[in-house]
């Protein structure tokens, strides 16, 4: 390597490298001078901050602002809200963490590659494998902390889909008793946390909203539009109708229910055909080798020493 190119490969690595802490550094600046402003313009001189309810210090907050703003870089759909929703990570503190560790991971990462930089040998210290490392962490950085919160949101939304033939059953099980939606709802916070674990959550913040004055329509639609389950979003938008106009509930829920039990049917046989096809192209690269061997060997060998002994 010629020694103009070796310049030029580490003027852009410190260039690239330098340009990411700006950028971060830039805005945990103007994050920590918005919540100052707002403070300093709030009427009771409170903190205005949105993670100041998370109860934690105002360098943290600075940095999720900041980890908010540059998730904004990634996200352009607001999806981030709605997999923070299925996640089940709705209290300030989840989403103070969340955001902050959306800021910090892709710092710690671009501190690793200056490690390696400062005392690294071989190749790995190279200016072509620096700005890799470089360009790597910044991505990773950046789509790590997305990555767990799709796959925990995912996980969480899987676990409702199980609890919807449940919630159905209880529902019909309420109504004939008697009781109101309100009613339903509370009696399964009340009793069924341990039968609908993740359902029970979401109603349990569904009453409190209730309680303080909410429609129950709205948070109905709300809860659809956030979990984004469409079993569940069936069953939500069957209450709202009820709610809002009346009438039977029962067959309605248990119609309902026969659709999302044939749903069901249909995707266990797709998965039971995806399933036959891969066990047999697992039966045919691990299977029939075997088979062959035990079946063919025997007589292979034979022949083989018929004729060893021909030749003889």
């Amino acid at each position: 390597m010629t020694p103009g190119l070796f310049a030029a490969l580490v003027t852009t690595a410190i260039v690239l490298g330098g340009t990411a802490v700006v950028a971060l550094v830039y805005l945990f600046v103007q994050a920590r001078e918005s919540a100052r402003l707002r403070r300093r313009l709030s009427p009771e001189g409170a903190s205005a901050s949105e993670f100041s309810d998370a109860g934690s210090g105002e360098l943290l907050q600075s940095i999720a602002s900041g980890g908010k703003k540059l998730d904004s870089l990634v996200d352009t759909s607001n999806e981030t809200g709605q997999m923070l929703a299925q996640a089940g990570w709705r209290a300030p503190q989840h989403r103070l963490m969340f955001y902050a560790a959306q800021a910090l991971v892709p710092l710690l990462l671009l501190g690793g590659v200056a490690l390696i930089a400062l005392f690294g040998t071989g190749k790995l210290a190279q200016p072509p494998m620096l700005m890799l490392f470089a360009a790597a962490s910044i991505m990773l950085g950046m789509l790590l902390p997305r990555m767990i919160l799709r796959s925990s949101a995912g996980a969480r939304v899987r676990r409702i889909k199980a609890e919807v033939p449940l919630f159905i059953h209880l529902l019909v099980l309420l109504f004939e008793a008697g009781l109101s939606t309100r009613q339903a709802f509370a009696s399964m916070v009340r009793d069924g946390k341990g039968v609908l674990p993740e359902l029970g959550r979401e109603f349990e913040l569904i009453l409190r909203q209730m309680e303080a004055g909410g429609e129950t329509g709205e948070l109905l639609g709300n809860l659809s539009r956030s979990i984004a389950l469409e079993d569940l979003s069936s069953v939500l938008a069957l209450l709202r109708q009820v709610d809002r106009y009346g009438g039977e509930v029962r067959d309605p829920l248990l119609e309902t229910l026969k659709v999302i039990e044939e749903r069901r049917s249909l995707d266990m046989r797709e998965m039971v055909n995806l399933m036959s096809g891969r066990m047999t192209v697992v039966m045919v690269l691990f299977f029939f080798p075997a088979l062959l061997i035990f079946v063919a060997g025997p007589a292979f060998l034979a022949v083989i020493t018929a004729l060893r002994d021909v030749n003889q």
